[in-house]
């Protein structure tokens, strides 16, 4: 168990996927991600999601991610934040909220 206090340092924010490709580079089958946060920009990510989506189905898809993370060098590109998903059959399902929300919505 964590202390709630360790969970509070998370900043989870939901944000638009702008541009999605594919990441050959990649150990593991990725796409990179150029996300919209809104207020706090534009960042980058490294997704191990091609089993379930396509790039045209992530293109204008509202995700969730921790975007106080760090940076982590994966290849040759810089992973800025976390998108954050569920498992299933070895198949990763985007966090999302239900409805639209502002992007760099704080996630409480």
């Amino acid at each position: 168990m964590i202390h709630y206090s360790t969970f509070e340092k998370l900043d989870l924010r939901v944000g638009t996927i702008l541009n999605a490709e594919d990441f050959p580079k990649a150990k593991k089958p990725a796409y990179k991600l150029e996300i919209d946060f809104g207020p706090l920009g534009i960042l980058h990510s490294s997704a191990q999601i091609t089993q379930r989506y396509t790039l045209e189905a992530l293109k204008g898809k509202q995700i969730i991610a921790v975007v106080n993370i760090g940076t982590r060098k994966i290849a040759d590109f810089e992973s800025q934040c976390l998108v954050l998903g569920a498992s299933e059959n070895d198949e990763v399902i985007l966090l999302a909220p239900e409805s639209d929300v502002p992007n760099g919505q704080q996630i409480l």
